[in-house]
């Protein structure tokens, strides 16, 4: 028996329908076929209006480019890949907003990955990034892997690496140096009288070095070695308050603390308040991040702001000038800190 026709519900795929072409959209908006090209990939080439008449007509046809055979033609992919130790806390946010806002701006979309704090699977993750050609690649902290700095010098993909400082970059560098900041806290502190010092950090890298300078200056000034009490990273409030109520049994007359995050040190502040401990009458407390709640706590952190905003604003700019071929004058960019002094400390 014949089968029967379909019914008008059960049609053959749309594969079977021409898809929606760049000449027509260029035809809806009025404007040349380049003239779309630019206005999706590299809108700032274009005048508001145009971009805007072309966005209405890709909107109405249900237009999307075809970004593989694009990259194919133009060894673009208007993609930007961020890699970031944690997802959960704020400190990175800043950054990475300012980055995809920036970005966005000249025409590149921002992917974001999450490699931790061991680096035990950075350079798989580089690996799989690199393999897709993103346009450019900001990494959050040096690269000390062999293979993941070979890999990515031999990539050819504009590469910034941030959030440190090292005389060696992979290709451009937008950071700070945490030494110089451990040793400017430990000098802030001493200037305010406090003399039997603690450091409570989590084990990351950036953490360690500014440990070491905020040691070496404390020794500098001619103090008894900082009570040093260290843990993993991401910090918590639970590690603040359990880090000080080791510091103090182990170390009962100490009168400063520097924490290497905002969140160690409002576990601080919690574990001091349940003590009965005064602050910052009997217990300096400094941060590290100036994220939202330091400003508002009582008392307010005394903490070491680094410009996120400006940090990624920059990466911003250094990636999509060298992924347009245009020149960039500074590649390594050192932006620095402050330390911002309020109730704690």
């Amino acid at each position: 028996m014949p089968a029967s026709p379909p019914s008008p519900s059960l049609a053959p795929a749309t594969r079977d329908r021409p898809s929606v072409t760049l000449r027509e959209v260029a035809e809806r908006a009025g404007v040349s076929m380049i003239t779309v090209s630019r206005a999706i990939n590299t809108p700032h080439q274009v005048s508001e209006a145009t971009r805007v008449r072309v966005q209405e007509a890709v909107s109405s046809m249900g237009y999307v480019p075809n970004l593989v055979a694009g990259g194919l033609r133009s060894a673009r992919s208007h993609v930007v890949t961020a890699l970031v130790p944690t997802l959960t806390g704020p400190l990175f946010g800043e950054m990475v907003q300012a980055l995809t806002d920036a970005l966005e701006l000249r025409g590149f979309q921002v992917m974001v990955g999450q490699v931790g704090y061991a680096h035990s699977r950075e350079d798989e993750l580089l690996r799989a990034i690199v393999g897709r050609r993103p346009d450019g690649i900001v990494v959050t902290g040096i690269m000390h892997s062999p293979e993941g700095r070979r890999m990515l010098m031999a990539s050819g993909i504009p590469i910034v690496e941030t959030w440190d400082f090292t005389s060696t970059p992979i290709d451009m560098l937008v950071g700070l140096r945490h030494e110089q900041l451990g040793a400017a806290v430990c000098e802030h502190l001493y200037s305010r009288g406090r003399r039997r010092l603690a450091l409570l950090s989590g084990g990351d890298e950036r953490a360690a070095r500014r440990a070491r300078g905020f040691e070496a200056a404390a020794e500098r000034l001619g103090l008894r070695a900082p009570a040093v009490r260290l843990g993993k990273s991401p910090t918590t409030h639970a590690d603040g308050r359990d880090g000080l109520a080791a510091l103090l049994a182990g170390h009962p007359d100490i009168d400063a603390v520097f924490c290497s995050s905002d969140m160690l040190a409002l576990g601080v502040l919690t574990e001091a308040r349940v003590r009965g401990m005064s602050v910052p009458e009997q217990l300096a407390v400094m941060g590290f991040g100036d994220i939202d709640f330091a400003q508002t706590v009582s008392p307010s952190l005394s903490t070491v702001r680094i410009d996120g905003t400006r940090m990624g604003q920059t990466a911003a700019r250094l990636i999509a000038d060298r992924a347009e071929g245009r020149p960039v004058a500074e590649p390594v960019v050192d932006i620095g800190f402050a330390i911002i002094g309020r109730e704690s400390a």
